[in-house]
This record gives C-alpha cells, sequence and structure tokens, in this order.
C-alpha cells in the first residue's frame, strides 16, 4: 500500500508538486488573516454554574454581559472633587452614545468605585456583548474617550483579552522569527547539505501555511480561540519538519543500493508507514480535546488535528514527489563533510543497557518519577493579568486596581438570589438581610453590596422601613441600588473578597456561599472570577478521564495493527506516562513556584493553569509516541530479518537513534522558541513539550526501551494466532 503510493507520487511527480504549489498561493493570504477571525477567551462552558448565574442575571436582571473599567487619576485633584466627577463624564460622553453600552456608573452613584488614596475612581461601562464580541469595540472606544486633566487607563477582563489577542499575535511573529533560522541549523547540521535540509522546512512551512488557511475558513463558521493560533504552529512547523526529516533520512539511505524511483516507494514504504501511524496517533491526541466542553480546548483540537493532517498528506504525497525530482541532487550543496560510524554509537549503547537491563529500568524509572512528584503539589487555578508582562496597558490597570481598592475588587463573587415573592417583600427583604450578614461575617470577605447592605449601621428592620414602598423610596443609595440590582424576584449581591479571586481562599469562600443555609424557598447561583475558576477546573477534571480513556484506546489500537503485538502498545502507553509526569514536574517547579524565573522573564504563579495539563497530555501522548513508532519500526524491520529480539533491539537503536535524536532536537528548538513568548501561557507550554520530548527522545528511548525490550524478549512481538491473522500486512518495498 505504502510502496503503491510511493511509486504513484515518482509517476505523478510534476502534478503533485503543481497541486501544492496551486494550494500554497491560494492559502498564503488566508493563513496570514486567521488571527483576525480568532476569538479570545474560551475558557468557560455553558454546563457550568457560574455561566448559568450569568444567564439567570442577564435574563431577570438584564444585567450587562461584559464590563470595562475606566480608572481615572489625578496628581492634585480629589475625586470627590465635582470637577473630578466632570471630567471622568466629559472623557465618556461620547463613548455612552455606542449602541453597545448598556450604561456607565460613575462613582457619585457608587462611592466603592475610589480607591484608597482619595485621587483615583473608576467608571464601570456595562455593555451588551459577550467578552468574546465586545473586545472588538476597545478600539472605538478608546478613539470616543475625549482628553481631559485626568489620567485614565482601561482595565477589566475586556482590556485583558484585547491584549492577550494583541501579544498572541507578536508571539507568534516572534517564535517564527527565532524558530527557523535554529531549525534550518539543526537541519544542516543533521544532513550536512543545503538541498537536504531545506526540504524539511519546506514541507514544514507549506503543511503550516494550508493547514492554517483551512482554520481561517472554518472560524468563519465555528468559534476558534486566539491560542490555537500558537500551538497549531508550533506543532506544525515541529511536525511537519519532524516527518519531512525521517523520509528524506530514509530515502537517502535507500539511495545508496537502489535507484531514485525504488528508493522513494521503499521510503515510503517503510519511514512513510511510520509517519502516517505516527500522525494519526497525535491526531487522535488532539481530537481528545474537542471532547471538552470548552471553546479554548476544542478549538486547539479541531486547529491542531488539521495541522497534523496536512503535515501527513505534505510528507506522504508533496515530499516524495519533490524526492523523485531531485534524486541524487538530493545532496547538492554540501556544508559540512559526512560523518560516519554514529550509529554505532547507539548500538554499543543500547548493548551495555541490556547488559544490565534491572539495573538501567530502576534507576531510570525512579529518576522520571522524581522528577515528576512535585506534580503532587500541583494548585490549578485559572490566569489573570498577572500573566502579562508589566508593561502591557491591562496588566498595569490590573495592579493599579489591586492597590487602590484591593485584590478583591478585581473580581467579586455575584450571587443571584431569587426569592418567594418581590424581594422587597417583608419575609424576602429579612431572609435577604440574614444571608448577606452570614456571608458579611466570614472573615474572608472585605464587603457585600446589596440592597441590604449599604451601610452597616442601619438594622434590619430599618431596612423593612426603608423598603416598606418601593416606589417611595426617601434616601438617593437606596433609590439607585433598588433601581440598579432588583427586578420583581431576582436580586443580585455582590462580595468583594480580601484575596485575589484566583486565590485558593476565594475558591473555598465560593465553596462556602454555596452551602450557606438560606431561608425556605430562597434559591441562588454563584458565579464571578473564583466561581468560574472553581467551576471550570471542577468540569475539565471531570471530564478528562474520558478523553484519557478515548486516547490510551485509540493509541493501543493503532500501534497493535502496527507493531501486530499486543505488549509493545502497552510498554509504550507506559513509557510515555512516565515523559510526561516528568513534564508536569517542571511545570510546577518553574511555575508555580518560580524556578528559573530569572531566566524564562516571568514571576511566580503560586499555581499551574488548569487547562495545561490537560493540553499537554493530548499533545505529548501523541507526540512522544513519534519517536516510539519510528524506533519500533526499525526495531521490527530488524527483528523480521534476524529473528533475535536482542540484536533486532541494537540494529533499530543503530540505525534510528541519530534521526530520532536529531528530529527531537528540531522540535525542541521550535518549542523553546515559544519560551520567549510573552504570555505565560504560551511559555510553559512550549518549555512543557521541549522538556517532555527531550527527556522521551534520550532517557526513554535511549535507555528505558531497550531495557524492557531485553527484560521481555520475544514476548515484545506476541499475538495470539487468530488475532495475527486478523491483522493486516502492511508489506515492503
Amino acid at each position: 500500500m505504502f510502496a503503491a503510493l510511493g511509486r504513484a507520487a515518482t509517476r505523478h511527480r510534476w502534478q503533485i508538486v503543481g497541486v501544492w504549489l496551486a494550494l500554497l498561493a491560494a492559502a498564503l493570504p488566508l493563513a496570514l488573516r486567521a488571527p483576525s477571525v480568532l476569538q479570545v477567551g474560551g475558557f468557560s462552558s455553558d454546563q457550568i454554574e457560574s455561566a448559568v448565574t450569568r444567564r439567570v442575571l442577564l435574563e431577570d436582571l438584564d444585567y450587562a454581559g461584559s464590563g470595562l473599567l475606566v480608572i481615572f487619576r489625578s496628581a492634585t485633584r480629589d475625586a470627590d472633587d465635582p470637577r473630578f466627577a466632570a471630567a471622568m463624564r466629559e472623557a465618556l460622553r461620547d463613548v455612552a452614545t455606542l449602541p453597545q453600552v448598556k450604561g456607565i456608573t460613575y462613582p457619585d452613584e457608587a462611592p466603592q468605585q475610589v480607591g484608597h488614596s482619595g485621587r483615583t475612581a473608576y467608571a464601570l461601562i456595562r455593555l451588551t456583548a459577550q467578552p468574546q464580541r465586545a473586545v472588538r469595540l476597545l478600539d472605538e472606544i478608546r478613539a470616543r474617550m475625549r482628553p481631559t486633566e485626568l489620567e485614565a487607563t482601561l482595565a477589566g477582563g475586556l482590556a485583558f483579552y484585547a491584549d492577550i489577542e494583541r501579544l498572541s499575535e507578536e508571539d507568534l511573529r516572534r517564535a517564527e522569527l527565532i524558530a527557523l533560522p535554529f531549525a534550518l541549523l539543526a537541519l544542516l547540521l543533521v544532513f550536512r547539505t543545503v538541498v537536504a535540509a531545506a526540504l524539511p522546512a519546506a514541507v514544514g512551512g507549506a503543511s503550516v501555511a494550508v493547514g492554517l488557511a483551512v482554520v481561517y475558513l472554518l472560524a468563519q463558521r465555528f468559534d476558534l480561540s486566539i491560542f490555537a493560533l500558537n500551538v497549531t504552529t508550533m506543532l506544525g512547523l515541529g511536525l511537519g519538519v519532524d516527518y519531512a526529516l525521517f523520509l528524506v533520512s530514509r530515502f537517502r539511505e535507500e539511495l545508496r543500493q537502489r535507484a531514485p524511483p525504488d528508493a522513494v516507494a521503499a521510503a515510503v514504504a517503510t519511514a512513510g508507514r511510520a509517519i502516517f501511524f505516527s500522525g494519526s496517533i497525535v491526531f487522535v491526541g488532539l481530537l481528545a480535546l474537542t471532547t471538552f466542553d470548552f471553546m479554548m480546548l476544542r478549538s486547539i483540537g479541531v486547529a491542531g488535528a488539521i495541522v497534523v493532517a496536512m503535515c501527513v498528506l505534505a510528507a506522504l504525497t508533496l515530499l516524495p514527489a519533490l524526492l523523485a525530482l531531485l534524486g541524487p541532487r538530493v545532496d547538492l550543496g554540501r556544508v559540512l563533510p559526512q560523518r560516519e560510524g554514529r550509529g554505532r554509537l547507539w548500538a554499543a549503547l543500547a548493548e551495555h543497557v541490556m547488559r544490565r537491563p534491572v539495573a538501567v529500568l530502576l534507576t531510570v524509572a525512579l529518576l522520571l518519577v522524581a522528577l515528576g512528584a512535585p506534580f503532587l503539589r500541583v494548585r490549578l487555578s485559572s490566569p489573570d493579568a498577572s500573566i502579562l508582562p508589566p508593561d502591557t496597558p491591562s496588566r498595569q490597570g490590573f495592579e493599579l486596581l489591586r492597590r487602590e481598592f484591593g485584590a478583591g475588587e478585581l473580581g467579586p463573587v455575584l450571587i443571584a438570589v431569587k426569592t418567594v415573592g418581590p424581594v422587597t417583600a417583608p419575609e424576602s427583604l429579612s431572609a435577604l438581610y440574614d444571608f448577606t450578614q452570614r456571608i458579611a461575617a466570614d472573615p474572608r470577605v472585605a464587603r457585600v453590596d446589596s440592597i441590604v447592605s449599604i451601610d452597616s449601621r442601619i438594622t434590619k428592620e430599618q431596612y423593612l422601613m426603608l423598603y416598606a414602598q418601593p416606589g417611595r423610596v426617601p434616601d438617593a443609595y437606596a433609590r439607585a441600588a433598588l433601581a440598579a440590582l432588583v427586578r420583581g424576584d431576582t436580586t443580585l449581591v455582590q462580595v468583594i473578597p480580601r484575596v485575589s479571586p484566583t486565590a485558593y481562599e476565594a475558591q473555598d469562600l465560593v465553596r462556602g456561599i454555596r452551602a450557606l443555609p438560606r431561608a425556605a424557598g430562597m434559591r441562588i447561583w454563584v458565579d464571578g472570577t473564583a466561581a468560574e475558576v472553581l467551576d471550570v477546573t471542577g468540569r475539565l477534571y471531570e471530564q478528562f478521564p474520558r478523553a484519557l480513556l478515548l486516547i490510551v484506546v485509540a493509541i493501543y489500537l493503532v500501534l497493535l495493527v502496527q507493531f501486530r503485538s499486543l505488549v509493545l502498545p502497552l510498554k509504550a502507553v507506559a513509557m510515555n506516562t512516565l515523559s510526561i509526569l516528568a513534564s508536569y514536574g517542571a511545570l510546577v517547579l518553574v511555575f508555580q513556584d518560580g524556578h528559573l524565573s530569572w531566566l524564562l522573564g516571568h514571576r511566580a504563579l503560586g499555581f499551574v493553569e488548569s487547562s495545561l495539563p490537560i493540553i499537554l497530555f493530548c499533545i505529548l501522548y501523541g507526540l512522544s509516541m513519534d519517536y516510539e513508532v519510528f524506533l519500533l519500526s526499525r526495531v521490527r524491520e530488524a527483528y523480521d530479518e534476524t529473528g533475535d529480539n536482542t540484536k533486532s533491539v541494537a540494529l533499530g537503536l543503530e540505525r534510528s537513534g541519530q534521526i530520532i535524536t536529531s528530529a527531537a532536537a528540531v522540535v525542541i528548538v521550535v518549542s523553546l522558541a515559544f519560551v520567549a513568548a510573552d504570555i505565560v501561557l504560551v511559555k510553559a507550554l512550549g518549555l512543557g513539550v521541549a522538556i517532555a520530548v527531550f527527556v522521551d527522545a534520550t532517557i526513554v528511548r535511549a535507555l528505558l526501551v531497550p531495557a524492557t525490550m531485553r527484560l521481555l524478549g520475544d514476548l515484545n512481538w506476541w499475538a495470539p494466532r487468530w488475532l495475527a491473522r486478523w491483522l493486516p500486512r502492511w508489506g515492503g518495498a
């Protein structure tokens, strides 16, 4: 089958190259426009309680879907000065006329919007659009803001999302500028000739371009996250170059003893088959992300799977056609002398390991477990503006809010309360007062904002008198609170915690609020940053076992078909798990604890972003299996030749060790380029992939795999006869 594909690529080489050139010409303009159609956000799900709360608030209270904070500061004027308030209104006068602006709340209507210094205050712009759409309004809002004597800074979730979008594009461009030259250098060191080194780079670039064009077209119909951009480019460049490297290397090897058409057929029959199965594994791992409720994860899964499919397609069609056109000219442009005998180093290493398999197995397994041990104390949370560089506008607004208002002001806990009958009825009002007092008594709470907590000096009885006639409330603040926070039997209660909304204490506070006793018939729903962090993390790891099972079963079946063994797939799954654990441990040490932060340019987060271990698992389980597939393919070839398990392992490692290490070096270089990103999440993903691939291609493949294969002996290749008859034989060249 694969040999026939290689021969077909040779016969139709000009047509195949022509089709790919036409595809590239059409794809490049679309690929360049992909960032403009991708969405920010995607970290939430309609199924979690915090999302249900937002729907209740929107439907019953007409509570705006998103908001933008504009922080005003003066070096000379106090916020309670009428001229300060007049300047704020003047600055936002034209903004208020935008059709998407539902209203603006100023400090003279909400005294809590004045900062501790007395010279800082913020206005809250309430928008009708959801955050993913509202972020597109920021440029127009900035353009409509009038200059005044006050210094104005945009802050809050929308400003954060806008900076994420901008920095994602900048991070991608920076990573490409870093990755491509270093990848080309690595390829030159591997192939020693310009033409052979250029082929993988060209095929990898073509795969990414066509893949991003397909992502652009899909984004016209479906919401796809901006985070998919960096992940898919990293995967596309790494895998596209990897697959091409394996095929070009095998072609050059076959060219020593075959004519070019036969060398192409043999390369596709062997390395091409391994590429197909390896790509299938990565494809399945990424598709597992589509089983989650979260748009961000689904986007990475869909876009990543598309780019991986393009990498495999290019490696099995475009590259064989180019090799058929080039033939021996693939070695033109020699820049370094050819090195011989390096494969024997790998064979010697395998033989050394197989003489002491138990000692090597125990030592390496203990080392990998130790590297992964820090993950036992992982703290999972979601990001805030602290993941952005300090000079980013939304990060500056975030720090200003934290200094002037306290960490909790950045993300209040929002409680939608439904009562039996109108909220202002005496029984409902009394129950609401008791409920809010229990919350206010919690030491983790800085302030409660509701219609029954306007002033701590007002008693329950006085509130009952104050709202006895809802249409004729005498106090101005009480009237404003009633108008803003109550509709019929529904009201909003805002709780300001003393800690950051991403802190574990804030999540414990949400749990406590949800567990509070309440009057008969009273119902509550809880939203806010802390609630969403809690709900999102819970939902992610509730759904993770399903994705994990899908990946493991699918990978087992693919490897079973590829290697016709029941045992090898089990061993591969165990090996991959160990290398991924090492990467997880590094995430905790570097990003949660802050080790090496001086080198990587970030500060300790105190947590690991909750989706990161899942994304890494789905990517790495397939990516790490690449090297397992290529190594075992060569071992299987040697076993079919010799029938000797020990000798076949040595031969397989001799023939593939250098090229696997070189391929891993390219992926590591590409992944490390993303460590230069400004966004900490992208930095963490790049570092996690680089560490896992390094561990997998060196410690695991060079030491652990030979040791386990030596101990298992011929059992490596065991399958029942009935199964062996059922499994397909792929044939040779």
